[in-house]
């Protein structure tokens, strides 16, 4: 066999942001794409962010000033395709003098202001805090600034659907055993961890975008070294009731010159993260631990009237995010840009292998992977992404769609359409499809989850189990209870699974 007759040009391995950003970007040009994930998309770091597309302003401390530019750049693009899971936030820095002094912080904002192009964000500014603030009475000073939040999880799983509309396979719960080189191809074999069945699949050349798994996929699957090693820094977030009652996020600079952000979050609670400690084992195995929960509640006790105790954290998550391993230093100070390495050359069947990288810049370097790898497929079209909406994304307002949804569906209540809104853009017409009523909605499984959309999403976002549709789908493992949730397994297990078998070939 030869290139020329393999089944695939690309299988990318790896179902988080970048790997789904490839599998678009390379289907949209018209290479024919596989994307395998172990388990659920997003189900490892994608999924454990800060929900924040942001510039870093702290970066700008370590000197990355072209990873900030290229960021907010990048912030601009995606609040653009993406309206229904992106929206513009307001963040306010309280100012303690002891800290970083003023000037430092005016000359941040300015650069943050003035790096890149600006068209849908204000600018920053100076504010008064009053004794309305949430803030003890010490803190009278502070700064604002703009950003963007992101569900980070359905930014994923959108990303991996508007693949497979440009012509991608998408095959979830299956593993990539084995893939060897055969001279100018690829011998790929895959494993659905749902059935136990193993399939065999040949291609041009190959993506590793495995996140925190990159180094160890060439030990386990590729049995080649791997040219570089990351490291691993584990991010861990706490999700209490509400703190305070405003629209603003806060940004809380710490003596040990770390910053917590606390965010409204899911209309009922505040998100507070991260912490950077550096992590050793098992990516899926890691927690919070009871010294990084006393460490973020510390810095929120600084700051806010509103103390919280240990007993006030309803949710905590942590992620383990593959950092370039600079050689020493601290986790907080690690790059959080990215880089990948090409192996290719003497009739070899090239990989690509992408180390680093963070959230916001994952349309980017997806393009620039992509660039590299349309090297080797000079018939391929050109970069297409930067204005492209993801699916669910092609309208302009939320509160307009809003309304039309009002006027579509006058039987919907209201809490419920926004929520939709917010999830799944302009694809709840699909979600609704044929439905005249609630009663249409199917079962009742609570926290205003029916039957109708758990089936939605079984079909067309790949999900499998409650907690894919209660933590990565939606957020409503928040309000869920034990016995709902197990309810919805229930109804799982009665599902037809969309599994590789039933994905686009």
């Amino acid at each position: 066999m030869s290139a020329a007759e393999t089944d695939y040009d690309l299988v990318v391995v790896g179902g988080g942001v970048n790997g789904t950003g490839i599998a678009m970007d390379a289907a949209g040009r018209g290479l024919k794409t596989l994307l395998c994930e172990m388990n659920d998309l997003a189900s490892a770091t994608s999924s454990s962010s800060s929900k924040l597309i942001h510039g870093g302003l702290r970066y700008l401390e370590h000197y990355e000033f072209k990873l900030v530019r290229q960021a907010l750049a990048e912030r601009e693009a995606l609040l653009r395709n993406a309206p229904h899971i992106m929206w513009p936030m307001r963040f306010r820095l309280p100012y303690q003098s002891h800290l970083r002094p003023a000037w430092m912080i005016r000359t941040g904002l300015f650069l943050y202001d003035h790096l890149a192009k600006r068209e849908l964000l204000k600018g920053s500014n100076s504010i008064r805090f009053n004794g309305n603030s949430p803030l003890i009475p010490e803190i009278t000073r502070g700064f604002e600034y703009s950003d963007g939040w992101v569900d980070d999880a359905r930014l994923v799983v959108l990303t991996a659907k508007a693949a497979e509309e440009k012509g991608a396979r998408v095959m979830t719960r299956t593993r990539c055993e084995r893939a060897e080189r055969a001279g100018d191809h690829w011998v790929v074999t895959l494993n659905d961890r749902l059935t136990g069945k193993t399939e065999t699949v040949t291609c041009k050349t190959m993506v590793n975008a495995t996140g925190p798994w990159v180094s160890a996929l060439f030990r386990d699957s590729l049995h080649i070294p791997a040219p570089k090693q990351i490291r691993m820094v584990k991010g861990s977030h706490i999700v209490v009731p509400r703190i305070h009652d405003e629209p603003e996020a806060y940004i809380l600079q710490n003596a040990d010159e770390r910053i917590i952000f606390v965010i409204p979050y899911e209309d009922d609670f505040s998100l507070v993260g991260t912490t950077d400690v550096d992590y050793e084992g098992d990516p899926k195995k890691a927690v919070i631990s009871d010294e990084e929960v006393d460490y973020l509640i510390g810095i929120v006790n600084d700051y806010f009237r509103n103390k919280l105790t240990p007993d006030d954290v309803v949710w905590s998550y942590s992620g383990v995010r593959p950092l370039m391993d600079d050689e020493g230093g601290s986790a907080q100070k690690a790059s959080r840009d990215y880089t990948f390495e090409v192996d290719a050359g003497d009739g070899k069947a090239p990989l690509i292998s992408i180390f680093g990288g963070k959230i916001t810049t994952y349309r980017k370097l997806a393009e620039a992977a992509t660039d590299r790898l349309c090297d080797f497929f000079p018939e391929a079209g050109p970069n297409w992404t930067r204005s492209a909406p993801l699916p669910g994304g092609d309208f302009t307002s939320q509160e307009d769609l809003l309304n039309e949804f009002k006027t579509a569906y006058p039987w919907l209540p209201t809490g419920l359409a926004r929520r939709y809104v917010r999830t799944y853009g302009t694809c709840t017409r699909t979600l609704l499809e044929g439905c005249q009523s609630m009663e249409g909605m199917g079962h009742h499984f609570g926290a205003n989850l029916y039957a109708r959309e758990i089936d939605y999403l079984t079909r067309h976002e790949w999900a499998v189990d409650a907690e894919d549709i209660a933590w990565r789908r939606t957020k409503l493992g928040l309000r869920l209870t034990a016995a709902e949730l197990s309810a919805i397994q229930d109804h799982l297990a009665n599902q037809p699974v969309r599994g590789p078998s039933a994905s686009t070939a």
